[in-house]
């Protein structure tokens, strides 16, 4: 891997204890901190140079990650790894959608091209799709989609044992999380204030959990996004596509001039967006929901809570370090996103077992969301999910013939079905040779 930077060093927490691996970088400081954590092999250096590469036995790499915050050494690296290591998958993290496409185009000759901006601006769009949610995923070309939720007074769903609540149906509860354990669930489970849930279900039960957990009916259709960096510029691109109002605002004269030329369908406005008398005089806060996507997270958290101050109900903070996180949650910003964070989660699935069709990371890489193709020769084969042995995972949904079901307990577990399925990271490994 090149780049021990946030996106490294997530995929090295996640990929660590079932992988041997390789970290180089330039900075010393970074890697030390890295090889103190965790068992791994670090080299000091250039990874876009060829003597770099060999010096960390890249002839022997079976995935080659360049992961860097710099598109081009990136580029090269993996380039340079196609003809260092033939046999070696290569994957690309790019902070420009004009690469990805030309890596559609079949113009870049690597395994796969990362977007940080197109996959935050997706995370975005989900978000308002489910505007309970503190963070949502869709597996299975949108047929399944995984759902965390914040328990909070007034919610419909506290108090009741999960085996009588009235819960939206082609949905399953995956896991209660109350502060630090799991909480299967089970029947005589009840869901209480200050948990946080994990839903698995359709797009359509997700909608409902959503007015059950906040009481929201409405669709999202008027949005203003504050920062018109690419982040802002590839969030307002997804959302114009779905036809949502979008506002853009930005502080750079220059930039706001530029963007209006390249964004026709948006209304952008030149200001810093911090501004309690800009709110009242451009009616901000009738906004349906705030994006702050500038490049400081200081300047984001006072943006994201002004929003809230001024009515706007859902706020989405663009979170730039990890460590900022909790503090945006201090602040009574719950709906975070952090697109490095989102970058390593599509990257770690490549490492994962081949048949892992997709990942995702909850609560800083303690639990994942995994699609995985059950094999043909799994003991589990045949069983009722009702028999299923207890290895701290949960199916909550599976697809068979292109066709997403919510199991119940007397459904059975067929090879060739893709359970999707919420687990302990460290128990990844586990699950993945069971099935």
């Amino acid at each position: 891997m090149i780049g021990a930077g946030q996106v490294g060093s997530t995929i090295v927490e996640a990929l660590h204890a079932e992988h041997d691996l390789t970290v180089i970088d330039l900075d010393g400081g970074r890697l030390s901190a890295l090889a103190y954590r965790f068992d791994i092999k670090t080299v000091q250096g250039n990874g876009a140079s060829r003597r770099a590469l060999q010096a960390a036995g890249i002839a022997q790499a079976d995935l080659v990650i360049a992961c860097t915050s710099r598109d081009e050494p990136n580029i090269i690296a993996a380039l340079l790894a196609r003809s260092l290591a033939p046999e070696a998958k290569t994957i690309v993290r790019t902070t420009n959608i004009e690469y990805l496409e030309v890596w559609h185009e079949r113009l870049f000759n690597v395994d796969f091209i990362v977007s940080s901006e197109l996959e935050t601006a997706l995370a975005v769009s989900r978000l308002i799709g489910v505007p309970a949610a503190r963070q949502t995923d869709v597996f299975a070309d949108g047929q399944v989609q995984i759902v965390e939720f914040d328990v909070e007074r007034g919610s419909r769903v506290v108090g009741c044992p999960l085996r009588d609540a009235e819960l939206p149906a082609d949905s399953r509860v995956a896991s209660i999380i109350r502060g630090d354990r799991m909480i299967p669930p089970f029947g005589k489970e009840s869901i209480e204030v200050g948990d946080r849930v994990i839903v698995i279900g359709s797009p359509h039960a997700a909608r409902e959990w959503s007015t059950l957990m906040a009481g929201v009916t409405r669709r999202v259709d008027n949005v203003v996004i504050f920062g018109a960096g690419r982040i802002g510029i590839a969030v307002a691109q997804v959302l114009l596509d779905q036809e949502i109002d979008v506002r853009l605002v930005e502080a750079d004269r220059d930039r706001a001039r530029e963007v209006a030329e390249l964004l026709p369908g948006a209304h952008v406005l030149h200001a810093t967006g911090i501004d309690a008398d800009f709110f009242e005089r451009e009616r901000i806060g009738k906004a349906q929901a705030a994006i702050v996507a500038m490049r400081d997270d200081a300047r984001n958290l006072y943006a994201s809570v002004l929003a809230k101050l001024h009515g706007i109900p859902l706020a989405i903070a663009i979170v730039h370090e990890l460590g900022a996180v909790e503090i945006y949650e201090a602040a009574g910003v719950s709906v975070t996103i952090n697109p490095r964070s989102l970058t390593a989660e599509e990257i770690v699935r490549f490492a994962h077992d081949p048949r892992t069709q997709q990942v995702a990371m909850l609560e800083g890489d303690r639990y994942e969301i995994l699609d995985i193709t059950v094999r043909g020769t799994s003991e589990l084969v045949g069983k009722r999910f009702r028999e299923l042995p207890m290895t701290g995972s949960f199916v909550g949904a599976i697809i068979r013939d292109g066709k997403a079901i919510i199991p119940h307990g007397n459904d059975v577990l067929e090879a060739g079905d893709r359970a999707i399925l919420f687990t302990e990271s460290a128990r990844v490994g586990e699950v993945e040779a069971l099935l």
